[in-house]
Formats: C-alpha cells, structure tokens, sequence
C-alpha cells in the first residue's frame, strides 16, 4: 500500500486537507463535471431552501447568470424591496391601532401612558401643583437675545410681553409720536423711526 493513500490522513499528524477534500466531497453538478463541489448555489427564489453544488469555477458561472427576481414584474420586484425594509413583516402607522380609545384605556390602565410622569410624591413638581397625580411642569421661558431685549425696551416692554402686548403698545406709541397728532410737529421724528425699526425687527423675530 502507497504511504500516500488516504487511509493513512487518518492517522497522520498533517493529513493532506485538500486530498482529503477530494475524496469526501460530492462531485460538481454542473453538467460533464467531475471536480469536487466546494459551494453551493441557490436553486431559485422560490426554492429558497434548496441549493446546487457546484465546484469554484461553475459556482461563479452560475452566479453571473444568477436572478433573484427572474419572472417577476417591475411592481412586483419595487413591493418586494419596499417589504424588505422591514423584514417582509406587516407595518402600521403610528396610532393607527386602537386610535383615541386604545390611548384612552392606556391612560386609565397605566399612569403615565401618555407619556407625562407619574409623580405622586411631587418629586418633579411645586408643592400642591398637581393635577390627576401629574406633576405640572412650568412653561419653558421664551429665550431673549440682547438684540431683541433692546428693541423691547424701545416700545417701553419688559422680556414677557406678549405678542398682543407688543401690538397694543406700538399702535400707542405711533399715535403719540406722529406728526400729525403733534399738529405737524417733527420733534419726535427720529423716536417714531426708532419704534417702527424696533417693531419690524421684533416682527421678524416672531414676536408679533
């Protein structure tokens, strides 16, 4: 018996792995060849579970040939892509299970569903301003820049004017400083200017 045989890559400490290969591997399906088949290939995708074997070279053949989507229409294959964003597994559009009620419920069932804070030692609010075992949190104060601030404090505003305040308080200051309720007097001329700039910029700004 040849010291090469592989009834010897048993016993050996190094076997030759790719004779080995050689013996035990079926042969390549591929039509008139006999080469070991080392991969495999996807028989369809409609036979997703089943798989050709094939050796190296025929495997790279079969997988330039290869179409997924073989037979079916350009809507078909969009709907496929667009369900496998999500795994092929069926959404929904927030809050369309249930709707107004199923919320509702989950008020009632869990406090706090509604995603305000269960707070019922008042950790999280003043004392004594609750409501329903909900902690009140105060409205977040409106950010002012120095800029802003400036053109208030023209119309004669503090920081919390609101936007009818502003309104209110320019036609006033209009009225009192245009020539014509001065009997044609321009002595407040540049402060009207000075009002109207300050409202148009506060204007922009969103203030009013």
């Amino acid at each position: 018996m040849k010291t090469n045989s592989p009834l010897f890559d048993r016993i050996r400490v190094k076997p030759d792995k790719d004779r080995r290969l050689r013996a035990e591997l079926p042969a390549c399906q591929w039509p008139r060849c006999d080469a070991p088949a080392t991969h495999r290939a996807p028989k369809g995708r409609l036979r997703a579970s089943e798989y050709w074997r094939f050796c190296l070279d025929h495997v790279r053949e079969y997988n330039n040939s290869y179409n997924f989507f073989a037979g079916m229409t350009d809507d078909a294959v969009a709907q496929y892509q667009k369900d496998a964003l999500t795994g092929h597994r069926p959404t929904w559009k927030m809050g369309s299970i249930g709707g107004k009620r199923a919320a509702k419920r989950a008020r009632k069932q869990f406090p706090g569903a509604d995603g305000s804070p269960d707070d019922p030692f008042s950790l999280f609010g003043e004392a004594g301003d609750q409501h329903a075992g909900h902690a009140r949190t105060a409205p977040e104060a409106r950010k002012i820049f120095n800029a802003q601030r400036r053109a208030l404090e023209v119309l004669g505003l503090e920081g919390d004017a609101q936007r009818a305040d502003i309104k209110a308080k320019f036609k006033m200051l209009v009225k009192r400083h245009h020539p014509d309720a001065n009997g044609g007097d321009r002595g407040s001329e540049a402060q009207l200017r000075e009002i109207i700039a300050a409202y148009n910029y506060l204007k922009s700004a969103g203030f009013c």
